[in-house]
């Protein structure tokens, strides 16, 4: 007998050969009950996709891979508006890929691959922490966005954009240093995030010691719970404990304006008041910084310009018109009411 071809349940379907190549590849663009129908065909018929043929017709897609860890960040969302249009205008795929916090970005870049085949990879948040011979796997381009490499690895061997988070960091510090405050607590994520929240950390802590003040490991706040750090909820939950810890500090600076947010509804139900009890300063610009009440003083990222640039580099990497890139922008100091020179 003949075996069955994709064209053939195509017809038992009803439907064209691309919407059953897409109920195989779970493509997101077909509804569950077509997708159902088709599978149960496909089951009844003891049908075999052609493995080879697939992955041909996938190696000919132009499609770009977004991973992104922290997708309920409110900081990435401008970022992935950019990227879609950008990617889009270039007349490719865009494919948006959430990565949970408890998953490895690499290895899920490499399943991606392995089943989409795009021809590019941004990776886009989390704490990027792996080694030269898994990065080696990675088969196609790929460009770190908003994070940087904290290994002792060869910088020939991936592309980044971010802001110097160092010495951004340490200019928001700088910034509370130079308004009186001494006893300044610190917001951060996890303990194991050596990246985003272990080098913003370290800017604060170049800061204090510039200046003689000594480092009160007490204040510095990390999150415990295995879950997104960057998020309003997490600031709130946060500066609770800070509070209810009874350290002495007149200031609080928080590596995300997602956490200062929280942050600041836990200060305020405490019945203190801002910027008169406590000052507070975030870190990312977004734009509800500064329509909140009071408005919040940030370290503002040129978001927009890092998308450009990322998928720039990408495509450049792409088009085997560059070789691996590393772009470094400058932040803004935002000073604005939730700070207040101490009295002294």
């Amino acid at each position: 007998m003949k075996p069955i071809t994709i064209k053939d349940i195509a017809k038992k379907c009803g439907v064209g050969v691309s919407t059953v190549s897409r109920a195989i590849n779970n493509h997101p663009d077909i509804s569950e009950e077509t997708k159902s129908m088709i599978m149960e065909v496909i089951k009844e018929n003891n049908f075999v996709p052609n493995n080879s043929a697939r992955n041909l017709k996938l190696v000919q897609t132009k499609t770009i891979a977004v991973l992104i860890k922290g997708i309920d960040n409110p900081f990435f969302q401008n970022m992935i508006k950019v990227f879609e249009e950008e990617i889009q205008n270039r007349k490719y795929t865009f494919i948006l890929q959430r990565v949970d916090s408890n998953q490895d970005e690499v290895q899920v870049a490499l399943q991606l691959i392995k089943e989409r085949k795009p021809k590019g990879i941004v990776f886009l948040g989390g704490c990027f922490s792996h080694n030269e011979e898994l990065l080696k796997q990675i088969t196609v381009p790929f460009v770190l966005s908003t994070i940087s490499m904290i290994e002792d690895v060869n910088r020939d061997l991936y592309s980044s954009v971010s802001v110097d988070d160092i010495n951004e960091s340490k200019k928001a510090v700088d910034c509370l240093c130079d308004y009186g405050h001494r006893d300044i607590a610190i917001l951060a994520a996890h303990p194991w995030d050596k990246s985003i929240s272990g080098l913003r950390i370290e800017g604060y802590k170049k800061s204090l010691k510039e200046r003689n003040i000594p480092i009160n490991e007490n204040l510095i706040r990390y999150t415990l719970k295995n879950e997104n750090a960057f998020t309003m909820k997490n600031g709130y939950e946060l500066m609770k404990e800070l509070l209810e810890s009874n350290e002495k500090f007149s200031a609080i600076y928080a590596i995300s304006d997602s956490i200062a947010i929280g942050a600041i509804k836990a200060i305020l139900e405490a019945g203190k008041r801002i910027p008169e009890d406590y000052s507070v300063i975030g870190f990312d610009g977004l734009d509800i910084t500064y329509y909140y009440n009071p408005s919040i003083t940030t370290i503002r990222q040129p978001v927009e310009d890092m998308a450009v640039e990322t998928l720039n580099i990408l495509f450049d990497l792409i088009e085997n018109k560059s070789a691996n890139q590393h772009k470094l922008f400058q932040g803004e100091l935002m000073i604005r009411q939730s700070i207040a020179k101490l009295n002294k």
